[in-house]
């Protein structure tokens, strides 16, 4: 399948001339098949999901059903009724694992699965307590679309660290479904230029990440998204990014820019020397 005509890829300023990262026994670093990765799932003055419905078709490709995954939504029946009615407008049925009595086989029968937005923690516990990320992981791996929001794009890291949200339940392990070799950071927030906010801004936050972890993150501003086919990354949507590598300055993604090198990445988790109290 070929990118979208309007997110050909570009080169941008911030783009290393190396890709090579330290091994991890941990790193997934194979990217097989379709992924969309939105920051969210809602604009100011649009409904549920239409800033992207474009990109939503051009990654089904024809596919007529998609599998919705509700968990990180305490409401999963009105959740669900929300996200029919979006797909409802370019023609894609939505089923609901919420609703399925054999998670398995609705897992294995789905066209392509999109996992909504909510609490991280959350959604992460409700998979691992249904034993589904294996199988969510072969079903990509098969080359089924994965798409997601927020929550569910954070599920497609590696990790959940670089989520935003509270951990509100406890998770056994933070390890998710690593579709990529990296990490996001959905709804990415700019400090302010003033105000009374006196905790640590959102990029203070990943760089204490990054003193722990050696493994790039991608902050992605609202309305922007991450678009993998195979082995070509691209930051696309009505909004930038801003990248974070370890030893390395900060730098703002532009729409449109290429972004494969980052599939490469050999992400190290607890990678800091560990500290001694004495």
């Amino acid at each position: 399948m070929s990118l979208h005509p309007l997110i050909a890829p570009c080169r941008w300023p911030g783009a290393p001339t190396s890709t090579a990262l330290q091994n991890c026994p941990m790193a997934r670093v194979q990217v097989v098949g379709e992924l969309l990765l939105l920051s969210n799932s809602t604009v100011p003055g649009m409904g549920f999901l239409e800033h992207a419905l474009g990109a939503i078709q051009d990654v089904l490709d024809g596919r007529a059903s998609v599998l919705f995954v509700p968990f990180a939504s305490s409401h999963p029946d009105a959740y669900a009724t929300v996200m029919r009615d979006a797909l409802a407008s370019i023609s894609v049925r939505v089923t609901s694992l919420h609703e399925a009595s054999d998670v398995a086989s609705a897992v294995g029968d789905a066209e392509a699965v999109f996992v909504g937005g909510g609490n991280s923690f959350r959604l992460l516990r409700a998979l691992r307590q249904m034993h589904a990320l294996d199988t969510l992981r072969s079903l990509v791996d098969a080359g089924v679309p994965y798409l997601g929001a927020s929550a569910g794009s954070n599920l497609a890291c590696p990790s959940i660290r670089t989520t935003n949200d509270m951990p509100i339940v406890e998770v056994a392990s933070l390890s998710a479904l690593g579709l990529i070799p990296f990490q996001l950071n959905p709804h990415y927030l700019d400090p302010g230029p003033s105000g009374s906010h006196q905790g640590e801004t959102r990029q203070q936050r990943i760089e204490e990440f990054l003193e722990e972890n050696d493994v790039p993150v991608l902050g992605l501003r609202e309305g922007a998204w991450l678009r993998v086919t195979d082995q070509q990354a691209v930051l696309s949507g009505a909004g930038t990014g801003r990248l974070f590598r370890r030893h390395e300055e900060p730098a703002d993604v532009p729409v449109g820019a290429d972004l494969s090198f980052l599939l490469d990445s050999k992400p190290r988790f607890d990678a800091s020397p560990v500290a001694r109290y004495d």
